[in-house]
């Protein structure tokens, strides 16, 4: 069976060339006569692979050196614990910006340790716009800004990074990391799940300003301590080892695509196509404000929900996978991270062309 154009939200479509490299090296890596699955994190061979895939995503994301990167398992929901245990210090408060599902969970384990202030919400849109920066409530006594700059299920995402003054901002970039350039001197932290953008599930990237680490509280466990992770190159135990060597495959892809500014370009490129044919039609909607549509994730509706059925059954006959929207919000949702090819996009753009003549 050939492979399908898979536009899951995540886990999520890897890239061809990468998935290809890794199968090649899966008995032996590099000679050492085992799988990078079988080697002990400490050895030479894997701290190779790790010291490469570090100083390749410092390159990519022009990460200042007095950023820690830490490779870290228990997904960005984890982090949504470990934030204000690791960066509240004596402070009380924390300020969080409430834009779609993924903040709203952020916001509900923060809660557990601290005051929040939920200093905007789109909550009575639908989450289908932002909160004008204007309106925000900021706190200037609050420990921190937590945002989700890109909201998988509603398709919504900044286009500008909040300025939160001495206040430091906290980004979980899940579904938008590496798609392309931003400036990590614009926040104190960046955190993601790797299933999206960089890789199989089980790794999470944090990008973490030092000066906010070893701030923790002395009931944080010492695995989520940023220190901990930090004091040790993320080795104090063992890692998601795999998840790691196979994001540094995808980070030396990316690269090969002239970096961020290259799959920039073609990211934009993709997701203007398929608004395009979205909004071109009658028989397709997107409720989202144009000025914050998601690259990364396009919902959409039928004009006739009662076709929806039909429309994935017929899409997974052309190869077009996973295109069922998030129960929540209906519909259908396209997810067009990095490793989705320009011909996937095309794909269904033509399908949803011809979909809509026959039915209308």
């Amino acid at each position: 069976m050939s492979r399908v154009f898979n536009f899951s939200a995540g886990p999520a479509m890897l890239p061809e060339a990468v998935i290809k490299k890794a199968s090649e090296e899966m008995l032996d890596w590099n000679g050492e006569g085992m799988s990078v699955m079988e080697m002990s994190h400490r050895g030479k061979a894997f701290m190779s692979i790790a010291s490469k895939a570090e100083a390749d995503l410092r390159t990519l994301l022009s990460i200042p050196d007095n950023y820690k990167v830490l490779f870290l398992q228990g997904g960005a929901s984890q982090q949504f614990a470990a934030i204000p245990l690791n960066l509240l210090g004596d402070k009380k408060t924390a300020d969080y910006v409430n834009t779609g599902m993924w903040s709203k969970k952020a916001i509900a384990e923060a809660k557990r340790y601290c005051d929040v202030n939920v200093v905007a919400t789109s909550e009575d849109s639908g989450f289908t716009t932002i909160p004008e920066f204007s309106s925000w409530k900021l706190n200037p006594d609050a420990a921190y800004v937590h945002y989700t700059p890109n909201e998988t299920i509603g398709g919504v995402e900044f286009d500008y990074i909040p300025d939160t003054g001495d206040v430091p901002l906290i980004a979980d970039m899940s579904s938008t990391i590496l798609s392309r350039p931003v400036d990590v001197s614009k926040f104190g932290m960046i955190y993601a799940g790797a299933q999206k953008n960089v890789g199989p599930a089980g790794l999470t990237l944090v990008i973490i300003r030092e000066d906010l680490i070893g701030n923790a509280s002395d009931s944080t466990p010492a695995m989520l301590n940023y220190k901990t992770h930090a004091d040790n190159d993320s080795m104090y135990n063992t890692p998601p080892t795999y998840s790691w060597y196979f994001a540094g495959l995808v980070f030396e892809w990316v690269l090969g695509k002239g970096g961020l500014e290259g799959i920039g370009q073609i990211n934009k490129a993709k997701s203007d196509k398929l608004y395009a044919a979205i909004d071109g039609s009658d028989f397709y909607a997107n409720p989202v404000e144009i000025r914050y549509r998601s690259w990364m994730n396009v919902p959409f509706t039928l004009k006739n929900s009662d076709l929806d059925a039909a429309f994935l059954e017929q899409a997974a006959k052309k190869g077009l996978a996973t295109l069922k929207g998030h129960r929540s919000v209906g519909g259908m949702r396209a997810s067009i991270y990095n490793a989705m090819p320009e011909e996937g996009v095309n794909t269904l753009v033509d399908f949803m062309n011809e979909f809509a003549k026959e039915n209308s």
